[in-house]
């Protein structure tokens, strides 16, 4: 029987921050529908697809897809009209906020939304419910590589130059990354830079297939991320790699910094990480004489209690040698939500009003209302973060959740105190396309259109703008973001300021507010990102090319210069010992996303890894009588999980690792500790102190 072609689907992946394109071909053949995927040329993956690129498509056409609005009614969920849905919506929101106050009603975000959908969700939360408690789960992606850039160099952009840039130069620095998992598509960049004669450092507690690809692997200890860059910069300074002449022209604080190497000693600092001194001597002479470097950090860095301080101490380097501003040189924080980048520019955050602007800057309050066509005085101040959010839930102090294509059970860290919070709200509205462990709890469920169905904008890890058009309908009675916030806006009495009839009239918005902020998105327009498949921010004119390099001439800071600052040796803030020994830290596998809510419904996806697993170097095991691919109980002073063993020596002899997409009785985030980073609020994912035993005493 001839095979029918019934739709073509161009659009690009959901999950990670590189946001390859491809196309997806539905063909019916005797009776059955089949799904072709094809990469399509783009330049950030330059045609590549990952397995789940690849496999997207089966949560949104193949999986349990939500597709009516649900209301919880005797402890089931039964379908209910939209009409239904929103007016009990306005109703319980409305009675707790007269009950209580305005800000006992929380909005809580996701990394994978649109620009429109973040712009939308920032401006109901603080319009039209009037609350300051907004906040999402980017805060566990970005925020202390975000909070570097802002006080280093005066802007939080994910690469400072292109990634083609990454192909010419000398000498790369991969912390906390593990990219060839993470980010697979890009690994040909690294790659072909190798076979151009570039050094390759990874920094990373275990031996991934990244760090199998490097000339040099720092296996540091877990937490003394900072401590380590301390030691390369002891190196370099002292061995006179420095650029005095970029140091005096461009940047501030190096006689501090100075100060504090001087002070360090490298056989303390090797003490410290377990890295071997000659490792961090070699390490630092390598990235101290190339001609051209750059460092790029990911969650291994920047999930710890003083994440910001690492990622300012490894920013350090550059400016000490003069890499950044040119060809080759640059910082990157490799972003880990499709959207985390763009998620965090336009309202989402709670410190945050769009184009990065800040919440308490008078000004800046005042050009968002006027935009809005509110009353400054009506805008909400600063919040709090995410984390900090659950624990007003759990505190009662937040008694209504709005909820937004995330699922906090699972990706927040203490996850047993965080269900046990939502657990205790009046009232929970999740919306989403999937039942995610959150979901499950919610008093009313509303229906979202998945990727293949929503347009939009989202911005990837370089800071490029592009365009994802809807390539069919939404299945059943499932709406866009947007509307559904601004049908809910509506029931709330605010329609005049949620009159969007498309995600482009959203998009005109946010070119607008975000026009002269950090971010802005003013010169870029749908019929540009047609036509240039993308466009770098900042651009501030239709005419503006887009700045794919930045900080050639100067940085956006008052003085127009970097800010350097010492950065102190310090151990995490848990640390192992006694009934717990180990450091625990968590991270990613290639077939999966964040917590699992798409990908666990991916057939494909799900065969490549079925469960949870707690990797153990092979003489930890053996004092522990634990056998390899055995369940055993993993414990930290939070909770508990189980989960098999997987004996590897590719992970230090101190340090077990756990993969965070599994819920229940394999969530890590059920162990990892809820102490946050003062400067962002970023969790300390990356260390907690744990114990392993085997869940039978047989050995």
């Amino acid at each position: 029987m001839e095979t029918a072609v019934k739709t073509v689907m161009e659009t690009q992946c959901p999950f990670c921050s590189v946001q390859c394109k491809m196309t997806v071909t539905e063909t019916e053949e005797q009776g059955h529908t089949t799904y072709h995927v094809a990469p399509k040329q783009n330049a950030a993956s330059e045609g590549r697809l990952c397995i789940k690129g690849m496999n997207a498509y089966q949560h949104a056409l193949t999986g349990e897809r939500i597709t009516e609005p649900l209301m919880k009614k005797n402890g089931e969920f039964v379908p209910v009209s939209w009409e239904e849905a929103y007016k009990q919506i306005a109703e319980r929101f409305t009675a707790l906020q007269h009950q209580f106050n305005r800000d006992t009603i929380g909005v809580y975000g996701g990394g994978s939304l649109t620009n429109e959908t973040s712009y939308t969700l920032g401006k109901f939360a603080r319009v039209a419910l009037q609350t300051k408690y907004i906040d999402y789960n980017g805060r566990f992606c970005m925020s202390a590589a975000a909070a570097a850039g802002n006080q280093a160099f005066g802007i939080d952009r994910g690469l400072t130059n292109p990634l083609s840039e990454v192909r010419e130069s000398d000498c790369l620095i991969l912390a906390g990354t593990n990219i060839a998992e993470c980010q697979p598509t890009l690994m040909p960049y690294f790659r072909d830079a190798k076979e151009n004669g570039a050094f390759i450092i990874v920094i990373d507690p275990r031996s991934t297939a990244t760090a199998e690809m490097a000339d040099m692997h720092l296996k540091v200890k877990p937490g003394t991320d900072a401590a380590l860059a301390n030691g390369l910069l002891k190196v370099i300074i002292d061995n006179g790699y420095i650029d005095k002449v970029f140091l005096a022209a461009r940047t501030t604080g190096f006689e501090e910094v100075k100060a504090h190497i001087d002070s360090c000693k490298i056989e303390e600092i090797a003490a410290l990480t377990g890295v071997p001194q000659e490792d961090i001597e070699r390490a630092g002479r390598k990235f101290g004489q190339a001609a051209s470097g750059m460092i790029l950090t990911a969650r291994g860095v920047e999930q710890q209690t003083d994440g910001s301080l690492a990622v300012r101490n490894f920013i350090n380097l550059l400016l000490a040698t003069g890499k950044i501003g040119k060809r080759g040189s640059g910082y990157g924080a490799v972003t880990g939500q499709a959207n985390g980048q763009g998620g965090r520019e336009h309202g989402q955050k709670a410190d945050q009003l769009p184009g990065y602007r800040s919440i308490e800057n008078e000004e800046h309050r005042a050009y968002i209302a006027k935009i809005w066509g509110v009353d400054a005085e009506s805008l909400p101040g600063k919040g709090v973060s995410a984390y900090e959010m659950m624990e007003k839930v759990h505190a009662q102090e937040i008694r209504g959740l709005f909820l937004m294509g995330s699922n906090p059970i699972v990706s927040n860290p203490n996850a047993n105190f965080v269900e046990e919070g939502l657990r205790k709200l009046d009232f929970l509205v999740v919306a989403d396309m999937l039942f995610s462990e959150t979901a499950q709890l919610a008093d009313v469920i509303l229906p979202t259109a998945a990727y293949l169905e929503n347009t939009g904008t989202l911005t990837n890890l370089e800071g490029r703008v592009l365009l994802r058009e809807a390539a069919r309908p939404a299945p059943g009675l499932a709406k866009q973001d947007w509307e559904i916030l601004s049908d809910i806006a509506a029931s709330l009495g605010k329609a005049a300021h949620f009159s969007y009839t498309d995600a482009e009239g959203i998009f005109e918005e946010l070119r607008l507010a975000s026009k002269g902020g950090i971010a802005d998105y003013y010169g870029i327009t749908y019929d540009r990102l047609r036509k240039e498949e993308g466009v770098y921010w900042p651009c501030p004119s239709p005419e503006h090319p887009g700045e794919a390099r930045l900080f050639e001439a100067s940085f956006p800071r008052p003085d127009g210069r970097a800010a350097m600052v010492p950065v102190p040796n310090e151990f995490p803030k848990e640390q192992a010992g006694g009934d717990y020994p180990l450091y625990l830290t968590t991270g990613r596998v290639l077939g999966h996303y964040l917590t699992g809510v798409q990908t666990h419904q991916s057939p494909t996806l799900e065969a490549q890894q079925f469960e949870s697993f707690v990797e153990i170097h092979p003489k930890t095991a053996r004092r522990l009588k634990i056998k390899d691919d055995s369940l055993v109980k993993v414990r930290s002073r939070r909770g508990e999980v189980v989960v098999r063993s997987k004996l590897t020596a590719s992970i230090r002899e101190d340090t077990i690792f756990m993969p965070m997409h599994w819920d229940g009785i394999q969530n890590v985030n059920k162990l990892t500790s809820e102490a946050l980073d003062p400067a962002c609020k970023m969790p300390g994912f990356k260390v907690c102190a744990a114990m392993v035993t085997p869940l039978s005493a047989q050995y």
